[in-house]
């Protein structure tokens, strides 16, 4: 089963007033939808938008794999002690919250920032929580989630350039930047996502410069 979902589909949320502005894919806060609560085990995908000077106060999780990558920008997070890592596109952030952790996190330049934040169910509660940064993460290298069965992939292309999605149990597809041609002849644009469902291999084609960010699921039902 092949699901296109498109960037105005996504609920709106945030603070604009505060300078955060937020696209949700699945049911967040306010916004509740019974039919699309999480994808196996990914529940969140946020698409932020930071105005100088805006972010979000430290606050607690628990039971979650945070996931973040940066477009544009730098993203300033803060532990729940007050260390503070910058991280910056191409890098890959992982907060693991185990069974609880505290955070925040900020826009410190003078710039906007836009990140996108995913969230994933672990198959395993509890547990002390970790903190990674990857920097620089390598096309096509595969980062794998500690506590729950995903991969998550990072594919820049040409224009005219092919890539195979790989055959799992659960496929999500979100384009970043450009934009991709699938089979059947349908396009995404940036901001579009595809959920993919026990259906094999799926090619994309890009049109013009494309950065798409691909997991690779198994997990939860």
């Amino acid at each position: 089963m092949l699901q296109v979902t498109r960037a105005g589909e996504r609920y709106r949320g945030g603070e604009p007033s505060a300078g955060i502005d937020t696209r949700h894919a699945f049911s967040f806060a306010g916004f509740y939808d019974p039919a699309n609560i999480r994808f196996g085990p990914l529940t969140a995908c946020n698409e932020e938008l930071l105005a100088p000077g805006a972010g979000f106060a430290p606050h607690p999780h628990r039971d979650l794999e945070i996931v973040t990558w940066v477009l544009e920008g730098e993203l300033t997070h803060e532990d729940g002690e007050g260390r503070a890592t910058v991280v910056r596109p191409g890098d890959v952030q992982r907060l693991t919250a185990g069974a609880g952790a505290v955070h925040g996190e900020r826009n410190a330049g003078a710039v906007p920032l836009r990140f996108l934040q995913m969230w994933l169910i672990p198959d395993d509660p509890g547990g002390p929580p970790e903190y990674e940064v990857v920097r620089g993460i390598a096309d096509g290298t595969p980062y794998a989630l500690p506590r729950t069965a995903a991969e998550l992939h990072v594919r820049r292309l040409p224009d005219g350039a092919r890539t195979a999605v790989p055959a799992a149990p659960r496929v999500y597809v979100h384009v970043l930047r450009g934009a991709v041609r699938l089979a059947d002849g349908g396009e995404l644009a940036p901001g579009d996502a595809v959920r993919l469902t026990d259906g094999g291999e799926l090619a994309l084609q890009a049109r013009g410069e494309t950065e798409v960010l691909i997991w690779e699921m198994g997990g939860l039902g």
